[in-house]
């Protein structure tokens, strides 16, 4: 049966059905009480947990920054302020809750973390797809949307069955889905979906999440200029947490964020396997730069389409530029690289190679399982995106040429 295959034709004038601008006005009422700032966000996490204790305060200076770069954005709208306002709040919540965990089970800190398996790649590289099939394979502990939201229960809610965590989940993709239609098209996302610990990693404000959700060229610079080693240590403290709350077994994770982050895995998670996925990285841009801008209408109007493409083909090289650098200097982990191509050819036989290389058996309960998913998830079942390098005012030709180095060393 063909693919279905769709257009983005509103990238920078977003149209939304009557329903959905009627909660935008709804959302955007609220503007005014929710400003963007840091008494507020923390007044509203202490009220809705009853906590007080964020933890260690180094976390505020940045706080302070994206704040500063969130605020100077000309074009948000009333609705994408407070959107942004609960996620901040969301963060703040997660790291009060965490810190009361600590207190109560000072233990957690003695949690043996093994060494993770890493997927690190671009969007559009085949990253979500390996994630999802080695997660399959059941040899993982691995994040499930709901609980990268919100990892730590309030003290209200622990133990309650169903977990009210997922009933809200379930709300904003609900949500997400009637304003973004065409999402799941670029990128598949439910309430158990397994997903990436970039979340994780926003919870101490130092993530490149932040770059996705709008605009901030100020909180790049500050991040980018800064050793992320230290959130990763606090991204290692949350997997020991959350490994003390439910169990599991060795790691599986998944961020583009770690393809400009191989010294600091290395430093906090030495005996990682990495499993790096490479693709054209002109089409990578132009399919990453019209999801960015597709989202950014939850947040701006007008949507700066050309803007955001100019940015993320920037922002790519800057990552693919340090891959190459650190590639091969980096001690301390095991890296393989996956083509697309090569990956696509046999999905089972390169997710065995990546395991087989991180020192586990693959099983045959391990090999029947990702068949299993194979076989529920073919791909582009959802349908397509006509992605067109003109919408964004880039050209494909001057991309790869850019590229060119990273193309060199990896996908000669």
């Amino acid at each position: 049966m063909p693919q279905q295959q769709a257009r983005v034709d509103d990238l920078s004038s977003p149209h939304f059905p009557p329903e959905v601008t009627e909660i935008h006005g709804l959302i955007g009422s609220m503007a005014a009480d929710l400003p963007l700032t840091s008494e507020s966000l923390h007044a509203a996490a202490t009220v809705q947990t009853g906590l007080d204790d964020f933890g260690p305060q180094d976390y505020r200076e940045r706080l302070d920054v994206l704040l500063g770069a969130l605020n100077d954005i000309p074009d948000t709208t009333d609705w994408g302020r407070v959107i942004v306002h609960a996620q901040l709040v969301q963060l703040l919540k997660n790291r009060a809750l965490l810190q009361r965990l600590l207190r109560d089970h000072p233990e957690i800190h003695e949690v043996e973390i093994a060494p993770p398996v890493v997927i690190a790649g671009l969007p559009r590289t085949g990253t979500t797809h390996l994630h999802n099939l080695l997660a399959a394979s059941g040899l993982f502990r691995t994040l499930p949307y709901w609980e990268s939201l919100e990892p730590f229960p309030v003290p209200s809610e622990a133990g309650l069955t169903p977990d009210p965590r997922r009933a809200r989940c379930d709300q904003g993709i609900d949500f997400l889905h009637q304003a973004l239609p065409l999402f799941p098209l670029m990128h598949e996302m439910t309430t158990d979906h397994v997903h990436e610990e970039i979340q994780l990693l926003a919870n101490d404000f130092s993530s490149m999440l932040f770059e996705t959700l709008a605009d901030v060229p100020a909180w790049r610079d500050y991040y980018l200029e800064r050793d992320q080693a230290p959130h990763y240590r606090y991204l290692r403290l949350q997997l020991q947490a959350l490994q003390f709350l439910d169990g599991g077994k060795r790691w599986l994770l998944k961020s583009p964020q770690h393809l400009e982050q191989l010294p600091a895995l290395a430093e906090v998670f030495p005996g990682a396997t990495i499993a790096l996925t490479h693709r054209d990285p002109a089409r990578v841009a132009v399919s990453m730069a019209t999801m960015v801008a597709y989202s950014r209408r939850m947040s701006t109007d007008p949507v700066d389409a050309v803007g955001t493409g100019r940015y993320w083909s920037d922002r790519l090289d800057t990552m693919l530029t340090t891959l190459v650098h650190d590639r091969d200097r980096v001690r301390d982990l095991t890296c393989t690289d996956v083509r697309f191509d090569d990956f696509m050819a046999d999905e089972l036989d390169t997710a065995a190679q990546v395991i087989r290389l991180a020192g586990d058996v693959v099983s045959d309960r391990a090999r029947d399982n990702m068949a299993d998913y194979l076989e529920a998830h073919v791909r582009g079942r959802l349908g397509t995106i006509d992605y067109r390098a003109e919408d964004l005012g880039l050209d494909l030709d001057q991309l790869r040429t850019r590229f060119e180095p990273y193309s060199e060393r990896f996908l000669a």
